[in-house]
């Protein structure tokens, strides 16, 4: 425990009792265990707040890595943003985009910065810091249980083991809190116990794989790059340290039997060709990481279904597709969300009466008074949340499917950003957390379909010329139709005889889009919906509170 040593006086009956226990030690639960150890005024005021984690070791994940502005923002506001010095973090100015052998330049607006880093070593300056807070005990143990009241059924506590040199002399020990924070990751196993009939299950979008090249040159230097590759997900790249650059591979469906193989023929040529040789060391090394990308909203916690006692934090209650790298910018704006809301309770007067103290009344004792609190956090999130939460999933929707007739919607979106001023400014400043209004989203997301409809009507497209000697005649096809004999090439702007033809491959693309959206993909996919019916399933995802 960092500052005063255990007072069995007051309130706690035992060394292994607490106002708050945080099992988790990745993200969020270092952020959140440092930000409570602050709201008390005095020292003597102190909460005794307990962050378990299995191990302390340093951790090795292949996400997680890139923080956008909006993280930034939150770090400055808990007084942690100095967990990124010190560990050859990259300052990070925008996007690149690479597509079909262009690249469009996508900076963050008024000179805002993010920060891309190894994850592990981001993660030890967090823990690092939590363990500076007034009253904080860090607890290297496995939590495999909560504990409930049989009065009741409220959460009082966990069980858990600590790690011991010898494992056989490990015992299984009760650890007590009036409130205990479940930030255990994507893979929580307290998220169907707190959340009862609300639990939703996580949806498996893709899995990312996960190859540190070195002494690779971006194409635009401290950004991020994103390649989009004809036949497969995205790829995302970008600077972890000074000489080394993380490549993430978007595979959907099941994993390659050989992933060295599957990157030599899909993504190699799709890159720029000073990374080949980066590439090829790297797969040489031996089998990558990699981590599945699910998509879970978030449900309302301090329901009836909702375990009374514990509250979820993070991944484990709230998780988007990886690419647009906004998931630790949520989770620390939440955390900022949750000391703002906590704090009149640690700071109410009434709470620091003798009597109260000596009857073990904390200030968060009180589940009624936390039900309130719960219900704000819900909704006080939602415009950065929702907003970094359908960006994310739209996006890997339009640049992940490999229906042929997104093509249409893709390359309305590439050259949207292509137009400059506010269609790179205001979509970037969504992306970057810096901007939570889910309307400008949906602005931006019609302003792309209607877009990219206008181009297929007006933009020169690449057409053969088909020459038949015998009949001494000339037959136009689209590029896509199969390879015929003695073509020519050539620039055609389309004629208003291709419009028949064009409208349908709009609604194709609306429909297919729709089908890669939507829940009820089946039925819609066979129906022209405007845009508005591909962006309401997702929204429908954040305002739904069952």
């Amino acid at each position: 425990m960092s500052g005063d040593t255990f007072n069995p006086g007051s309130r706690y009956p035992s060394s292994n009792h607490f106002d708050v226990i945080i099992v988790g030690a990745g993200i969020a639960g270092p952020a959140l265990t440092y930000a409570l150890s602050t709201i008390p005024k005095s020292p003597q005021d102190a909460l005794r707040i307990a962050l378990m984690d299995r191990s302390f070791v340093e951790p090795n994940r292949i996400v997680g890595e890139l923080m956008q502005p909006g993280g930034m923002q939150a770090l400055r506001e808990l007084g942690m943003e100095d967990c990124v010095e010190g560990i050859d973090a990259i300052r990070e100015y925008g996007y690149a985009v690479l597509y079909q052998g262009s690249t469009v330049h996508i900076p963050y607006p008024n000179n805002e910065e993010g920060r891309s880093f190894h994850h592990g070593r981001f993660v030890m300056k967090l823990r690092e810091k939590a363990r500076t807070g007034k009253g904080v005990e860090m607890i290297e143990a496995t939590v495999s249980d909560l504990i409930e009241s049989p009065e009741d059924g409220k959460v009082v506590g966990v069980r858990a083991t600590r790690k011991a040199e010898d494992p056989s002399s490990a015992k299984l020990e009760e650890f007590y809190a009036d409130i205990v924070f479940a930030a255990d990751g994507w893979s929580s196993k307290f998220r169907s116990k707190i959340l009862g009939a609300a639990l939703r299950e996580p949806k498996l979008k893709s899995h990312f794989v996960g190859f540190v090249l070195e002494d690779v040159t971006l194409p635009i230097p401290n950004h991020g790059t994103v390649a989009l590759v004809p036949g497969t997900g995205p790829v995302l790249i970008y600077q972890i340290g000074a000489r080394e650059t993380r490549m993430l591979v978007d595979v959907q469906g099941g994993l390659p039997k050989d992933m060295a193989a599957y990157v030599q023929e899909n993504i190699i040529p799709a890159l720029p060709e000073n990374m080949r040789d980066a590439i090829l060391a790297c797969l040489a090394k031996g089998k990558p990481k990699s981590m599945p990308n699910s998509f879970l909203p978030a449900s309302l916690q301090g329901s009836k279904h909702h375990k009374p006692g514990a509250i979820l934090l993070g991944d484990a209650w709230n998780m988007r597709h990886p690419l647009t790298g906004g998931g630790m910018t949520v989770a620390l704006s939440d955390v900022v969300i949750v000391r703002r809301l906590l704090e009149p309770l640690v700071n109410d007067p009434t709470q620091s009466d003798a009597t109260a103290l000596q009857a073990s009344q904390g200030p968060f004792a009180n589940w009624d008074r936390m039900v309130p609190v719960l219900t704000d956090l819900h909704w006080q999130r939602k415009g950065l949340a929702s907003t970094v939460n359908i960006l994310s999933v739209a996006l890997y929707d339009l640049f992940g499917a490999e229906d042929e007739n997104l093509h249409v919607l893709r390359e309305g979106c590439f050259k949207y950003f292509e137009r400059g001023g506010a269609c790179v400014s205001e979509p970037v400043s969504l992306l970057a957390g810096i901007a939570p209004r889910p309307l400008l989203l949906a602005y931006h997301f019609f302003a792309v379909a209607f877009y990219a409809i206008y181009i297929l009507f007006t933009q020169p497209r690449l057409r053969k010329r088909v020459v038949l000697e015998e009949e001494n005649d000339h037959i136009f096809a689209d590029v896509s139709s199969e390879q015929i004999p003695q073509t020519e090439t050539e620039l055609v702007v389309p004629s208003y005889l291709d419009y028949p033809y064009l409208t349908f491959r709009s609604v194709a693309a609306v429909s297919a889009f729709q089908a890669a959206s939507s829940p009820i993909r089946s039925y819609f996919a066979l129906k022209l919906y405007t845009a508005a019916v591909v962006f309401l399933p997702l929204v429908w995802t954040e305002i739904r509170w069952w």
